[in-house]
């Protein structure tokens, strides 16, 4: 079996999802009032060697069951509901404890035991609240609420019951995109990593699955990169795109653990962070009083940034002005991070100014992005969402459009740190970097 978490999905899944998508559009036209139209639905499909089958997460227009798709793991007539909060966390556990999912081997768990050791899931209510004590409210919420009713787990649950062997998954949006993530009609997504993934893990031990390819090897791409200016306080490089730039969950090499270890395991820090798929210019000191000053630079917005990216312009609005300002308030999505939402309640200040370089013929445009805030994706959902340019960054794995009708999306992530300018930590000097992507 392929890696779900793999994009684009293999053929097979891709074919099989075209026939759900025409499916429920013929659905739509029938249904006008169908949720569909307002909010979209994310869907699946498994093609196994004996069959190919279909799922939709949670319900679709206030049923669990269509026909033509797989029965939810664990088909409730009502919803619990508590006459307290403690009680209807209490009935939402026993709710959990029903979800009895099995993997390639037989096994069989339910979501509070797979989910027992996995990091608990803080969504926006809590984490933004103003009391620091949430400790207990933090246990109640394992496993997250919607655990066990996305595509995936209803997918393999139904062909391993039914003894048929998984060959590839694929996951894709279908109707209206919502406000907050970026969610377009006909795009895969690789499954949500709170709710879906430690599942996954669980239900796809003993089948034999296809290893997870690499783009580039994290060495060869140490050696690419491009050492621009180093004194006694900082290290200028122009990153490779497909590197982290701080070391990760894994062993996996970094920007600036290789720095360190070519510098016989001395002190280099970055002081901002570049995605791992972005490359460009970044900053590192070599002492930690350096990295504290560099780093008020940054909190006082004292550094000046550029990028250069290339983007989808088929969605732009044709009035859209070639320069202007995008604000749109970010939030990590507490269900499937990295991924990061629009959230004009809770979410943290960001704000991008655009400048439009170049239109061109292939249907893609050359921009300029400059930061005026630094939040996670930051650039990459103000580009993405239809509030923002809706022109998402070609080669954008998370926000980007059907890898299927747009094999530019197949390559590396067409977002470069172009230009950065800084005082210096300890003589106060300009310092001026600019690096051209060639996009």
């Amino acid at each position: 079996m392929t890696s779900p978490f793999v994009l684009p999905p293999h053929p097979l899944a891709q074919n099989a999802a075209k026939e759900v998508i025409a499916k429920m559009h013929a659905y739509m036209d029938m249904h006008p009032e169908s949720e569909l139209h307002r909010v979209g639905k994310m869907f699946g499909v498994l093609v196994c060697q004996e069959t190919c089958m279909a799922a939709f997460s949670a319900q679709l227009d206030g049923s669990y069951e269509h026909e033509g798709f797989v029965p939810p793991v664990y088909a409730m007539e009502t919803p619990p509901i508590g006459k307290s909060k403690q009680e209807s966390q209490r009935l939402q556990k026993l709710l959990f404890a029903q979800y009895n999912l099995i993997n390639g081997k037989g096994e069989s768990k339910n979501l509070l035991d797979i989910f027992a050791s996995e990091k608990p899931i803080v969504p926006a209510e809590i984490w933004f609240s103003n009391s620091k004590s949430n400790t207990q409210k933090i246990r109640d919420i394992i496993p997250p609420s919607g655990a066990g009713e996305c595509c995936a787990p209803k997918l393999l649950q139904y062909a391993l019951m039914q003894g048929l062997h998984p060959v590839a998954l694929a996951e894709f949006w279908v109707g209206a995109s919502p406000k907050t993530e970026i969610r377009k009609e006909g795009t895969f997504y690789a499954p949500c990593s709170g709710r879906c993934r430690p599942i996954l893990k669980h239900m796809l031990q003993g089948i034999e699955m296809d290893p997870e390819p690499q783009l580039q090897h994290a060495q060869k791409l140490c050696t690419d990169i491009h050492l621009l200016y180093e004194d006694d306080y900082i290290i200028v490089i122009d990153k490779p795109s497909g590197l982290l730039s701080v070391p990760g969950k894994t062993d996996e090499l970094s920007a600036s653990s290789y720095l360190s270890k070519q510098r016989q395991n001395a002190y280099v820090q970055a002081v901002h962070r570049l995605d791992q798929d972005t490359s460009g210019l970044l900053v590192l000191a070599k002492t930690p009083e350096t990295y504290k000053i560099l780093q008020s630079y940054f909190q006082r917005r004292d550094v000046f940034k550029r990028y250069e990216a290339v983007c989808v312009s088929s969605e732009i609005p044709s009035d859209r002005p070639k320069e202007g300002l995008i604000s749109l308030p970010l939030l990590p999505n507490p269900y499937d991070r990295p991924r990061q939402m629009v959230d004009p309640t809770h979410g943290k200040t960001a704000v991008t100014r655009y400048m439009i370089c170049e239109k061109r013929p292939d249907g893609t445009i050359r921009v300029d992005l400059f930061p005026l805030t630094g939040r996670t994706h930051q650039l990459r959902v103000h580009a993405a969402h239809p509030e923002g340019l809706n022109a998402p960054i070609v080669g954008d794995r998370l926000y980007g459009q059907n890898c299927t009708e747009n094999n530019r999306l197949n390559q590396r992530l067409l977002l470069h740190a172009a230009e950065i300018v800084f005082p210096h930590p300890d003589t106060q000097k300009t310092m001026h970097f600019c690096v051209s992507s060639g996009f």
